[in-house]
């Protein structure tokens, strides 16, 4: 079982991948919202921002998300390593209910290339 420092590890090395993208992905993570990521075999959450093509992890809770984020996640530890890890494919692992993605729907078009 990945701990929550390989999980927020995990999220910096994202953090670093989308900041390094361009074309379609570049544009997907310029939005300027709130993000959750909740790790569900862990029972925490990563709490914090997409903004400037970055993710920025402001806390670290226990629990389910304190406060309802415009991006939420919700995953495994495991599944949050493997994807970042590209063991993983987030389309595949979304379409079978392994992964969680809430948001509304104009920021769901951004991010849909992402998947």
């Amino acid at each position: 079982m990945a701990t929550i420092t390989e999980c927020r590890g995990a999220l910096d090395r994202l953090s670093d991948n989308l900041a390094r993208a361009d074309g379609d992905v570049r544009g997907a993570t310029a939005l300027d919202r709130s993000l959750s990521c909740h790790l569900t075999d862990l029972d925490t959450t990563f709490t914090g921002r997409l903004a400037g093509g970055r993710i920025e992890v402001e806390d670290t809770v226990k629990g389910p998300p304190p406060a309802k984020a415009q991006i939420r996640l919700a995953m495994t530890g495991d599944d949050l390593v493997a994807m970042v890890g590209g063991e993983l494919n987030f389309a595949k692992a979304w379409a079978s209910g392994r992964v969680r993605l809430e948001a509304g729907f104009r920021d769901l078009l951004k991010l849909r290339s992402l998947l």
